[in-house]
């Protein structure tokens, strides 16, 4: 069951990007491509908790696993369709997979 605090948009785009340690334009760019919905308010983008969360992971799969945006953007697609269907651990499974298969090549 989610948690309505993670959920509920209270930062504003220069917190988000302070708590995440990334630029504002970051934030912008994620967005543009798909990666990260955050609420709107007045013309004004709003971050939850779990946004933020979302943020990080992206920033892990492109800076630590060496990702493009584009290939983050699948593996947070298949992660969602996994989830969706109900299996356990289905980020670590898709991690695990991914990992392995960057090893072998």
């Amino acid at each position: 069951m989610k948690n309505r605090r993670d959920d509920r948009p209270v930062y504003m785009i220069s917190i988000a990007a302070d708590l995440t340690g990334l630029h504002p334009r970051t934030l912008r760019i994620y967005e543009d491509k798909g990666l990260l919905q955050p609420a709107r308010r007045n013309n004004t983008r709003l971050y939850s908790d779990r946004d933020l969360d979302r943020v990080r992971l992206i920033r892990h799969f492109t800076q630590e696993l060496g990702l493009n945006l584009a290939g983050v953007r699948i593996l947070l697609e298949v992660t969602e369709r996994l989830e969706y269907r109900g299996t356990r651990n289905a980020s670590s499974w898709v991690f695990e997979r991914t990992t392995r298969r960057r090893r072998v090549r």
